[in-house]
């Protein structure tokens, strides 16, 4: 089963007005356990970064002009994800965003039910409390400390630690799949320690006939 953890940032909170993506990070689950395959790519907006968007990721318009636009990365972006299950926080958002810079470039839009929102996820398990991407990172003591900016591929490898939690809890030391050749060196490298005798000795070979011999009506000495 794959299923593809996404996050975008963008220029702003709504593309009927006109705010488009500057950036879209994707990692890959395999049987939920991350494969080490990853998607990342700035985006040119093509319009201005307003002030409240820059503080959230620091994307600038002078670093973002240097990146191609949305219509010139669609067909890798979709190939990556394929018909994956999407992950994502805050659904709504993203494919709607996502979906009017397919639209705008000619490409069919994502049905929304491919997508499944881990804030939808939270808020059911966890009625009342906080259901931001930091406040489920501190309940399952995941390391953001270096979350200062919103960044794409950074948030979503966070929220594929807080998703796998949400399902039923990350496996230690299972981070990445082991491939057959790490499992065949493994096994070479194992030490095995020679096997333990277990004949009888004199002693108790003497007390078990003895048992034995005392044993009346027995079937094996007739």
């Amino acid at each position: 089963m794959i299923e593809i953890v996404l996050d975008t940032e963008t220029t702003g909170l709504d593309p009927a007005s006109g705010h488009r993506i500057v950036e879209i990070g994707c990692v890959e689950l395999e049987n939920h356990l991350a494969t080490g395959r990853t998607y990342h790519q700035y985006i040119n907006p093509e319009r201005d970064m307003p002030a409240e968007a820059f503080a959230v990721h620091g994307l600038s318009e002078e670093f973002l002009a240097d990146h191609p636009g949305f219509a010139e990365i669609a067909d890798k972006f979709l190939e990556f994800i394929g018909d994956a299950t999407l992950v994502i926080h805050n659904a709504d958002f993203d494919m709607g965003f996502i979906n009017a810079e397919l639209t705008n470039c000619g490409r069919d839009p994502i049905p929304r039910e491919r997508a499944v929102d881990t804030v939808t996820m939270a808020r059911r398990k966890f009625p009342g409390a906080r259901a931001s991407l930091d406040a489920l990172c501190q309940r399952f003591s995941i390391d953001n400390t270096d979350r200062e900016l919103h960044g794409a591929l950074k948030d979503s490898r966070l929220l594929a630690d807080v998703y796998l939690e949400l399902i039923g809890g990350r496996q230690p030391g299972l981070e990445l799949k082991a491939d057959k050749k790490t499992l065949a060196t493994q096994q070479m490298e194992r030490q095995f320690r020679e096997p333990r005798p277990h004949a009888p000795n004199a002693d108790e070979t003497a007390a078990h006939a003895d048992f034995m011999a005392r044993i009346e009506n027995n079937l094996w000495s007739d």
